[in-house]
């Protein structure tokens, strides 16, 4: 088993790893809209608040040494499902043709005020 913390990102405040790769896959804790070089939350746009999460979760697969495209599942953390409509459309844009199974979870509240949280599986790249 191997931890994963991407170059040039703060160590996290609780006791976690943002990845972890074991026997060829890798599992990506849950990614909240933050900066990735100052871990501050941002809390506008829905569109942009799943766009920055999803980035987050890449560059955790890029440091193990994957990508968006061997994603085999996500399950992402909403705080209000009359948001799903923004959030599909942003994952779609940032997610292109590649569907891998998805799990959308209802959530009363979300650390820091964010609305999205996403976690992930993938598929270490060939």
């Amino acid at each position: 088993m191997l931890n994963i913390q991407p170059d040039g990102q703060p160590q996290p405040k609780g006791h976690y790893s943002p990845g972890v790769e074991h026997n060829g896959l890798i599992f990506v804790s849950g990614q909240l809209p933050m900066s990735l070089d100052t871990r501050e939350p941002f809390t506008g746009d829905i569109g942009e608040q799943t766009e920055l999460a999803l980035r987050n979760v890449e560059a955790v697969l890029q440091a193990a040494g994957s990508d968006l495209g061997h994603v085999l599942q996500m399950t992402i953390y909403v705080s209000d499902m009359e948001l799903w409509g923004a959030v599909n459309a942003a994952y779609a844009r940032v997610m292109g043709d590649h569907r891998p199974a998805r799990a959308i979870v209802p959530v009363k509240d979300l650390h820091f005020g964010t609305k999205i949280e996403i976690q992930a599986i993938a598929a270490k790249a060939d």
